[in-house]
């Protein structure tokens, strides 16, 4: 038997079922309508995003661009500094040793090598390629001795002295004014790494304080570095770049400093001095010259050229550039972010950056060698370095 059971609603709760039902659906509209909405906001907040994205990396491309325009600007120029190109250099001063009156024809230092088997190029050009050697005998003795007599002048002259690393990232060079990549380069740069073999240790020195601010108490630093240079000398040639002249491999005792703005003009007069010390305390005969604008590199303000006497180079001997040293005023600093603060001082400044090559050894040699050759083909060793030679004359 079925029982059917009727169920009656008083009228005061259909009421009440009919408001629920009405609020339920109008709450269900409310939440789609909600949640649409809240799709749009994510929809047009991703668009933004996207946008964003777009436009930083328009800018990261326009600011690539620009830092690559600002770094092909030089530095300003020394009012003092004559104008023109290489020819309009003006001298400066001539060394304390007069040039050499030899009573038979002088040999060069390719020659003298040959006789004295000082320098093996055959064998280095079939090691590594033309412009590298080997030195033999006691060239290596005078290279050694060239390296100990700066760095005994230079520690009483103040300077710190280090031996730096060979290599140095891209961001190294560019900030020290050097072009490390591209058609121009005279760099030799590592394949698959942003490192690149160092061609002075102008470099190495520069970028030890890269992004630092250094108190102005401890100004001026003077440091003194030990390194292997390594150049491509692209498109030299010549009998002016004959032996040991233009290679792309040499030992050099480079001379840095770091500054204030109103120290670094005297400081360039200290470095020249330096470096006119050391070659008057070798005996060789040289001049200084104050380098034109238009032959200045992109840092230097200033540059001052000391080119010794080689009489062996052309047809009845040649002055040849041995050293240089150049105020860089801000410039190098700027790039790598090198900075001063005195004590109690609000904000910072750029430091001024100076260098300077107190012994290049391959050129030196040649100066060596050639200036005192003796008639019987034999070489005397300079005073100043008999202590490390061990000997007074070679042959």
């Amino acid at each position: 038997m079925t029982v059917k059971l009727t169920l009656s609603v008083p009228p005061k709760f259909k009421k009440t079922a009919t408001m629920l039902s009405k609020r339920r659906k109008k709450s269900i509209s409310a939440l789609v309508v909600e949640l649409l909405e809240r799709e749009a906001a994510k929809e047009k907040a991703r668009a933004v995003r996207e946008q964003k994205d777009a436009m930083l990396a328009e800018v990261q491309v326009l600011a690539e661009q620009t830092d690559e325009l600002v770094r092909r600007i030089p530095n300003l120029s020394h009012p003092a500094a004559p104008i023109g190109g290489e020819d309009d250099a003006r001298d400066v001063k001539l060394g304390a040793t007069p040039i050499p009156q030899f009573d038979f024809p002088p040999l060069d230092h390719v020659e003298l090598a040959q006789r004295h088997d000082l320098i093996d190029f055959e064998s280095g050009a079939k090691i590594a390629g033309a412009g590298f050697y080997f030195l033999k005998n006691e060239a290596v003795l005078l290279d050694l001795a060239l390296q100990r007599y700066a760095l005994e002048v230079l520690l009483e002259e103040g300077f710190t002295p280090a031996v730096t690393p060979d290599l140095a990232r891209d961001e190294i060079l560019q900030g020290t004014g050097f072009v490390p990549r591209g058609p121009e380069t005279q760099v030799y740069s590592i394949e698959n790494s942003d490192l690149n073999l160092v061609g002075t240790a102008e470099i190495t020195l520069g970028g030890m304080l890269a992004g630092e601010i250094i108190e102005a108490e401890r100004l001026p630093i003077k440091l003194c570095g030990i390194s292997h240079c390594f150049r491509t000398e692209a498109g030299a040639a010549g009998r002016a770049s004959r032996g040991l002249y233009r290679v792309h491999q040499f030992t050099k005792v480079e001379m840095f400093a770091f500054t204030e703005a109103d120290q670094s003009d005297a400081m360039h007069e200290e470095l020249c001095r330096i470096e006119c010390r050391l070659f008057d305390g070798l005996g060789i005969p040289y001049r200084v010259i104050d380098t034109a604008t238009g032959d200045l590199g992109a840092s230097a303000y200033r540059k001052f050229d000391l080119e010794a006497w080689m009489p062996g180079r052309g047809e009845a001997g040649e002055y040849g550039e041995v050293t240089s040293t150049s105020n860089c005023t801000d410039y190098q600093a700027r790039r790598l972010a090198i900075r001063t603060k005195g004590k109690g001082e609000k904000g910072t400044r750029f430091v001024h950056t100076l260098n300077g090559t107190a012994i290049a050894i391959s050129r030196a040699l040649i100066a060596v060698m050639e200036n005192y050759q003796q008639a019987d083909g034999s070489i005397i060793v300079p005073q100043v370095l008999r202590p490390w030679v061990g000997k007074e004359r070679i042959g």
